[in-house]
């Protein structure tokens, strides 16, 4: 779970493990350990993850597929995804997005 999600954060900030153990003063083993699920890191270092990442530590502690993790924006931030244009020019906004806001139509 904390795995995944470091590994899938760690590619979408585009870096290599090289670089993220730099971040994070650890060895190359241990981003892979923790890429794999081998190994955890500590709360102090989670914490570092999610500030290099820009997620809390709920997200990313949080078991969710590869394609949530991708979507996760950046900390205070929500990414639902593509709003959509109408053909009567009305805007289309993802369902997620008006149930957390509660957006009702009209």
């Amino acid at each position: 779970m904390i795995g995944m999600n470091i590994c899938v954060l760690r590619k979408k900030h585009k870096m290599s493990q090289e670089q993220l153990f730099e971040k994070v003063n650890v060895s190359r083993q241990t981003v892979a350990k923790w890429e794999n699920g081998d190994a955890l890191p500590d709360i102090f270092k989670c914490k570092l993850l999610a500030d290099i990442f820009q997620v809390t530590l709920d997200q990313l502690s949080r078991n969710m597929s590869e394609e949530e993790a991708n979507r996760l924006g950046p900390k205070g931030k929500q990414f639902f995804g593509v709003v959509k244009v109408g053909e009567r020019g009305q805007i289309v906004i993802p369902k997620q997005a008006r149930e957390m806001y509660q957006i009702q139509a009209g």
